[in-house]
């Protein structure tokens, strides 16, 4: 009796840990940080993106470089600087953005293995894999979309702009839905306790941006310019 006692009380003093994907928090949290203006704002692009990406790719490019250099000087400040955010995020944001214009073939090619790399690890958490092993799934990503980006640059064009207008359509969706829609704490369950949703509410309009752009774009080329020398 009092064996059972103890190991009763044990388990009660020491529930399992819930364990939270930080790969969603990081999501969520930059969706709850929306407002109804950037929402919108998000949902517009999203469409842009998704329906005519591989007409204002050049755009996209440059978009996407510019948001890796301020993510690259968010970091070096953060680790290397620790000085003035500001000043290190504008230098290396305009720095990438002016490197991807001459290198357009290569920031493409780079774009197309990390839209690669994020779709299958997108399906790895759909299929609620091991989180450790992630970046098998992701890797395996990376190489295909490089593949890809190799063999054709109007497919490299198309998977990355389907791939950002489907993250800007989300995550400006489940910040309407989150703050507007009645009982909206079912969306905040549906993130974390659902391994599939958020995979899923990306992938669903990836794939139809890919059908669109493919459909619209037939008959036309999507050529970088040549490089010079």
């Amino acid at each position: 009796m009092d064996m059972s006692f103890i190991i009763a009380a044990a388990s009660t003093a020491a529930p399992e840990p819930n364990t939270v994907n930080p790969v969603v928090q990081v999501a969520w949290d930059q969706v709850t940080r929306l407002g109804l203006v950037e929402a919108v704002t998000f949902l517009s692009f999203g469409v842009v993106c998704l329906i005519y990406g591989w007409r204002v790719y050049k755009a996209l490019v440059a978009i996407c470089f510019g948001l890796g250099g301020l993510i690259l000087g968010i970091v070096a400040n953060h680790y290397l600087i620790g000085g003035n955010v500001v000043w290190v995020c504008v230098i290396t944001t305009v720095l990438l953005v002016i490197l991807s214009l001459p290198l357009l073939r290569l920031a493409v090619l780079i774009l197309g293995g990390l839209a690669g790399a994020i779709i299958t690890a997108g399906l790895w958490l759909a299929l609620d894999l091991p989180m450790r092993l992630i970046w098998a799934g992701g890797l395996i990503g990376l190489v295909a979309g490089g593949m890809i980006s190799f063999a054709t640059f109007k497919a490299a064009v198309i998977v990355f702009s389907s791939l950002q207008g489907a993250a800007l359509l989300s995550v400006g969706g489940l910040a309407i839905l989150h703050r507007y829609l009645p009982g909206s704490d079912r969306v905040c369950s549906l993130v974390f306790d659902t391994p599939w949703f958020l995979p899923v509410v990306l992938l669903v309009p990836l794939g139809l941006g890919l059908i669109i752009q493919f459909r619209l774009s037939k008959g036309e080329q999507v050529q970088a310019p040549a490089s010079k020398g």
